[in-house]
């Protein structure tokens, strides 16, 4: 009889906690599941198997003497009566997660290691009339939408595309790049009367060519002529959504960073609220002077 490694069935190492195994068995038994890979013999095997490893490590009695038995399988094999394994027939499960059945498919639950070990009537999901099935959530889903920055900042609308439906997603003014976002119920169909998974949306937003995003504060560059910057006056600044004259003091150097309060990007699920712009001037020299005005640059040079 061969014996069954029972932690590489779920791939996890022999150290592994409580919670570890009990992640580890769900993904796999939402893979394997015989209602999600109808006709499929290999994966109701697999499935069986799944559910006997856990049936084992998810309780600490079986687990302890599955650990004990290890190196021990072929002297246990040879020792009268199974050695001092048989004790544990007829014992129940008292801590095993809950396992995930269907009512098709072959009547033995069990391999032969398992039950000369635990006895026939030691399982948690099954024996020879099985039980009535566990409901069990379906997969959750992962997608991803790419939106520009201007999107972003009005909010708009995706289709995501998921097997046989078409849904339209609605994304508020001031989402973030990388926000996940979920749709309850949208993921997997659920089994044996569970409920659907879900489906977890990444929204990325794009780089975009002028502004430059820090959270809910927006960065950008200005163009400042240099008879504005030396002399002062009003100039026209262009922030994403409006154009507003701000005051340059006589004197402005250039990289000078002035502060837009409440012009920078929506707060996400905070209607009326803004982040701030930061503008940054730039100071640009003047080309192809006329002779006039080479003339005066010239008198002022001499000045300085």
């Amino acid at each position: 009889m061969e014996y069954k490694d029972y932690y590489k069935i779920l791939g996890v190492d022999k150290k592994a906690t409580q919670d570890e195994i009990k992640k580890a068995y769900r993904k796999l038994a939402v893979k394997f599941h015989p209602d999600k890979n109808p006709g499929d013999k290999k994966s109701e095997e697999k499935f069986k198997e799944i559910n006997e490893a856990n049936d084992v490590l998810s309780d600490p009695e079986k687990r302890k003497k599955y650990d004990d038995l290890g190196e021990n399988w072929q002297q246990y094999q040879q020792a009268p009566g199974g050695g001092g394994f048989n004790q544990a027939r007829g014992q129940r499960s008292r801590q095993g997660g809950a396992q995930y059945s269907y009512s098709g498919g072959d009547e033995s639950q069990f391999s032969d290691f398992f039950e000369s070990i635990f006895g026939s009537g030691a399982g948690g999901f099954g024996g020879r009339r099985g039980r009535a099935a566990s409901p069990m959530k379906g997969e959750d889903y992962q997608a991803e939408a790419t939106i520009s920055l201007e999107e972003a900042f009005h909010g708009t609308t995706r289709q995501v595309n998921l097997a046989d439906q078409a849904l339209n997603l609605k994304l508020k003014p001031g989402i973030a790049g990388d926000q996940v976002l979920r749709m309850k119920g949208k993921g997997g169909q659920g089994y044996n009367g569970g409920p659907n998974g879900d489906l977890f949306i990444t929204i990325h937003v794009s780089d975009d060519p002028l502004f430059d995003r820090k959270g809910d504060d927006l960065y950008f560059d200005c163009p400042l002529d240099v008879y504005t910057a030396v002399l002062g006056g009003k100039l026209p600044v262009k922030g994403i959504d409006k154009t507003v004259n701000i005051n340059i003091p006589p004197g402005t150097d250039s990289d000078k960073v002035f502060r837009l309060k409440g012009m920078g990007m929506p707060r996400y699920d905070v209607p009326g609220e803004r982040g701030d712009s930061f503008v940054r001037m730039l100071i640009t020299i003047p080309k192809n002077l006329t002779t006039e005005e080479k003339e005066l640059w010239a008198k002022l040079a001499k000045k300085k």
